[in-house]
């Protein structure tokens, strides 16, 4: 048994978790779940990252937001927020919160009320006045927000009473209520921050998470687990699973093994070359879906050469990307034309033309570039992400064909906590990174990848900021009419390509793996995962 030191009882099959050993001694305990998860989270506040490795730990599991969204209807529903009402001009947002809703409790921290405006205003205040006393508590900035230029466009947000408020923009967003809905906008708690203010350790808001969410943090061994318990005074329906494991195993190998062994029900990120072996074992049940997400390899523009295009344009006419989505993604994923997927209203079958497999141009452009001879490095991230199951693999494919025009590469990865960290200091040549939307808008790929905005807060991998893509893109957010903004957005990919600050190449399908015991549990689109509604099948109903 791992470091985990959990007890797994498996009675017909049914998987229980017996006890903790280190804290609670033989006794037993009602059942629970394991996920074989594939890294460490930054932080236990999704405010602070854009990583999918984190918002899977995170944002489902311990908070909620005022507004859902609900990618089968494809409307917003409510959350925290249980109406609200948009202006007529589209520059103000009124929101009536619920009332009763309970944060959850921990060692350090008992909560004398229930969820009100203070706690919404509290939220997005941090984020929005650089004279807030959390707002530089947090090193990494507010990505996701920073990369929409969230503070540009909200002016205010005012408490109308206890359990109403309000947004007040500066220009109509199309977008504002999808962006509410990201698994990012998550709702903290004020009272909690300002009683780690007065202790003199306010960091440990973002370590020792408290939300309003279906299952509450217990404990955190990097490396090795996390461990959530459901949250009894949760205002939803409250899960049926008691205790909730996050068995961190880096390798997809590892991680497949435990789910085949029983030591874990729901395993991340398989691989798609280990599907076969799935198939060997039927009580393994595959759960995929057409992923809303995009794997790309992103240039950075600032640095040389990759701040001339035509060194841009070679390397991707360079690069053979049926080879990587044969060998790297196996039939799980189809070829990437620009930066939106099919899944998007917004898409556009001819984005990318001009940047087709040609090693010819790719030399050409080289030449007129005045390039003879080229060493590169490439970042690839040590983890799977759902939109590049092998990041190595993919950086040692695009090795092989760069070798073919003179380009030597160096592959360079960290673990994931010092590669994240490393890449927000921006000292690179290019990485292989990629995106999963969190809603249906096609602006969540534009303006968190490539907004000038987004350069500073770190999301815009290839560091590119052209003022004319970004009216082009803010234009598009201030209009509703569906047909006026998909042209812009074709627009807007016809620049990409033109430009080629990255090169998409990939968008996978979501998958999961899970023993057919579970049940309940919903693979989305997009955003992160979560486990509230997970079922285990009883022995009897195994039997039938």
């Amino acid at each position: 048994m791992n470091a985990l030191t959990i007890r797994l009882c498996r009675t017909a099959g049914i998987l229980l978790m017996g006890c903790w050993l280190s804290a609670c001694g033989p006794q037993q305990l009602p059942p629970g779940l394991v996920y074989c998860s594939e890294g460490n989270p930054e932080s236990f506040n999704p405010q602070l990252v854009t990583s999918g490795t984190t918002i899977d730990a995170t944002s489902h599991q311990l908070y909620n937001r005022l507004v859902d969204y609900d990618d089968d209807s494809g409307k917003i529903v409510p959350g925290l927020a249980k109406a609200w009402h948009v202006s007529a001009d589209g520059l103000s947002y009124r929101f009536e919160l619920r009332k009763g809703v309970n944060f959850h409790s921990s060692k350090i921290f008992t909560p004398s009320r229930t969820l009100n405006a203070d706690d919404v205003l509290f939220s997005f205040h941090r984020i929005l006045d650089e004279d807030h006393p959390y707002h530089y508590v947090s090193r990494s900035g507010y990505p996701f927000f920073q990369s929409i230029d969230f503070a540009d466009l909200v002016t205010s947000v005012t408490k109308l009473d206890d359990y109403r408020i309000e947004f007040h923009l500066s220009r109509p967003d199309a977008s504002f209520l999808a962006n509410l809905a990201t698994d990012f906008a998550v709702i903290l708690s004020r009272e909690y921050a300002m009683q780690l203010l007065r202790a003199g350790t306010p960091e440990k808001l973002d370590q020792l998470a408290i939300g309003t969410g279906p299952f509450r943090l217990v404990e955190y061994v990097k490396n090795e687990y996390i461990r959530y318990r459901r949250h009894e005074g949760y205002w939803g329906k409250i899960p049926e699973i008691e205790m909730l494991v996050f068995d961190i195993t880096s390798k997809s190998t590892v991680r497949l093994s435990k789910l085949i062994t029983g030591d874990c029900s729901v395993s991340a990120l398989p691989k798609a070359g280990e599907l076969t072996r799935v198939s060997e074992h039927p009580q393994l049940v595959l759960d995929e879906t057409a992923g809303l997400n995009v794997a790309f390899w992103a240039f950075n523009t600032q640095k040389q050469p990759f701040n001339d295009v035509r060194v841009r344009r070679a390397l991707s006419h360079a690069i053979d990307k049926q080879n990587i989505l044969r060998a790297v993604y196996q039939n799980s994923a189809i070829e990437a034309k620009g930066i939106l997927p099919p899944t998007s209203w917004a898409y556009n079958s001819d984005a990318g033309t001009g940047l087709e497999f040609s090693p010819e141009k790719a030399r050409q452009l080289l030449t007129e570039a005045g390039i003879d001879k080229l060493t590169i490095d490439i970042w690839a991230m040590p983890v799977a992400r759902a939109y590049n199951p092998n990041a190595l693999k993919t950086a040692e494919l695009i090795q092989a064909d760069l070798a073919k025009i003179g380009v030597k590469v160096n592959i360079i990865s960290y673990d994931w906590s010092v590669f994240s960290q490393k890449l927000s200091h921006s000292d690179y040549d290019s990485v292989l990174i990629g995106w999963n939307a969190d809603n249906s808008d096609p602006d969540n790929f534009f303006t968190p990848l490539l907004s000038c905005a987004s350069v500073e807060s770190g999301s815009n991998r290839s560091r590119w900021c052209n003022t004319e893509f970004d009216a082009m893109v803010r234009a598009a957010k201030a209009i509703n009419d569906i047909r006026a903004r998909t042209a812009l957005y074709h627009e807007a990919e016809a620049m990409l390509a033109e430009q080629a600050p990255m090169m998409s190449f990939a968008h996978a399908k979501r998958m999961l793996l899970k023993s057919d015991q579970i049940t309940g549990m919903h693979l989305s689109a997009f955003g992160g995962i979560s486990f509230d509604r997970i079922s285990i099948k009883s022995d009897k109903e195994q039997a039938h």
